[in-house]
């Protein structure tokens, strides 16, 4: 067992005013299979990249084990799979690479294809095989289950079942049950870490948010009262001050040293009044700092007089002239929510592509009902450019609506002005979703939308999909997700 420790660590990019993080300290042991969770935004990769030693930062962060990140930067990708496989993991064989290959659930041929021509997931595998290969340090993975199928998510949690320590960023919630053994939480004002999984750190934080959100409700209540009274104290105490000499009638006249005591005693409570109010203020200042809002997203789906939507019979896609998968049969109707899953590299997306109108080769039947009004997310974000008021203009949807559900998804007004194309990958996503959000549409075709995109907002989709119920013919291997939200599920096969 060794410590990773962090002392009073702060970092902030250069030319930002914002830090990342500030006068943060904790300790890590490297026993642990951590699971690294936050929003987008909030610096998880950026500590995986402080723990490597790639940027400047005051504090300290010691440690004395070496690390590997995950993924690896591939400079060229013009060449063989197998190539940068030698090179990240040299000095193994090539039945080592296969046997991991295997283990992953990956065909071995895409060992002799170029690294740019494999689909993300396959890509993933090439640099999951690698960091297996490459040697027993301490792990950094960051994200590995984007693009991955289900059956390989599964491959991956039996083997980081036998690794020893880990921190692994992942927004897949049931693959952090299997996999982790503690959390650490980058929040909204701190850093926590606990012990158990996602579940376990998430119903601990619902009830610690539920307590605060009490708390603030009981504390601006009585710093209400207390305001009120303290009001009415400090003025019949001034009022009483003032009629000291006052007689009331021809016989009776108040007592000057009467009023005066009685008035110092009632200015004194008033006092105290104040008192227990900027006590109450402090309190009140001290929670809701890491409640995260869980604002609620809008969406207008279109209802079509045509049913079905989509119609398959015997469907096989073609890959020069070859089928790829066994035949598939399903409609689609009005309100259906349609999971397709498979292995990577099937051909979900080429379904989606055909209902699209792409041209696509393929045996069957196969028919869309005329005049749909369809919204498309993509599983590529690499065409994305320009600031979010020039892409809301291009997509002609409403500029406020697009900006307001990014918002509500964690985007900051600051990232406004920023390039599309200088994002995350998880805000990327997030202006795919928004965007197909605030379109009004009679289906709703998202590919692989997850990808990147951190709990709290999935979460915020999931509630979005149940409460608006849309048509929506969907790619993901989220499996939380797709147990809530699926009503059909296609599942292809070779």
């Amino acid at each position: 067992m060794s410590l990773i420790s962090v002392n009073n660590l702060t970092f902030c990019y250069d030319g930002s005013y914002n830090n990342i993080f500030e006068d943060v300290s904790f300790n890590i042991d490297t026993d642990w299979k951590l699971g690294l969770i936050g929003r987008n935004g909030k610096g998880k990769t950026t500590f995986l990249k402080l723990l490597q030693g790639k940027y400047k930062y005051k504090g300290t962060i010691s440690k004395n084990v070496d690390v590997d990140y995950f993924p690896f930067e591939v400079t060229n990708k013009d060449r063989m799979s197998i190539e940068i496989v030698n090179e990240i993991a040299p000095n193994v064989e090539d039945w080592e690479i296969m046997k991991e290959l295997n283990l992953l659930n990956a065909d071995t041929e895409i060992l002799y294809r170029n690294f740019n021509l494999l689909s993300g997931g396959e890509q993933v595998k090439i640099l999951l095989t690698s960091l297996f290969l490459k040697g027993n340090n301490f792990l950094l993975i960051d994200e590995p289950t984007n693009h991955l199928d289900i059956e390989t998510r599964n491959n991956l949690v039996s083997y980081l079942e036998k690794k020893k320590g880990f921190i692994l960023v992942s927004h897949d919630r049931n693959f952090l049950d299997k996999v982790v053994n503690h959390i650490i939480a980058i929040n909204n004002s701190n850093i926590e870490i606990q012990q158990g999984n996602f579940s376990s750190w998430k119903e601990n934080k619902d009830r610690q948010d539920n307590f605060e959100i009490m708390q603030n409700e009981r504390l601006q209540k009585d710093i209400n009262r207390l305001e009120i009274a303290s009001k009415n104290v400090a003025k019949w105490s001034n009022e009483a001050e003032k009629g000291k000499s006052k007689r009331f009638n021809s016989e009776t006249t108040i007592d000057k040293g009467y009023v005066g005591h009685k008035a110092s005693k009632m200015m004194k409570s008033s006092k105290v009044m104040e008192q227990r109010i900027d006590r109450a203020i402090d309190e009140k200042t001290n929670l809701l700092r890491n409640v995260d809002r869980n604002d609620k997203l809008k969406l207008i789906p279109l209802t079509s007089n045509k049913n079905p939507l989509v119609l398959i019979n015997n469907l096989q896609v073609k890959y020069n002239d070859k089928t790829i998968f066994n035949p598939i049969s399903f409609e689609v109707n009005n309100g259906d929510r349609v999971a397709i899953i498979g292995k990577n590299g099937i051909g979900k997306t080429s379904i989606l592509k055909l209902i699209l109108g792409e041209k696509i080769q393929y045996n069957g039947e196969f028919k869309v009902a005329n005049d749909l009004k369809i919204s498309y997310v993509s599983q590529n974000t690499d065409y994305l450019k320009e600031n979010l008021k020039t892409f809301a203009q291009e997509n002609k949807i409403d500029e406020s609506i697009f900006k307001a559900m990014l918002v509500k998804m964690g985007l900051s007004k600051n990232d406004f002005d920023t390039n599309i194309q200088d994002m995350s990958e998880g805000q990327k996503k997030k202006v795919l979703i928004a965007k197909s959000i605030s379109e009004q549409a009679n289906i709703y075709i998202w590919d692989e939308p997850l990808n990147y995109i951190d709990i709290l907002t999935r979460e915020q989709i999931e509630d979005t999909i149940l409460n608006y119920n849309p048509t929506i013919i969907f790619v993901e291997h989220d499996e939380r997700f797709i147990e809530k939200i699926a009503t059909k599920i296609i599942n292809i096969e070779n």
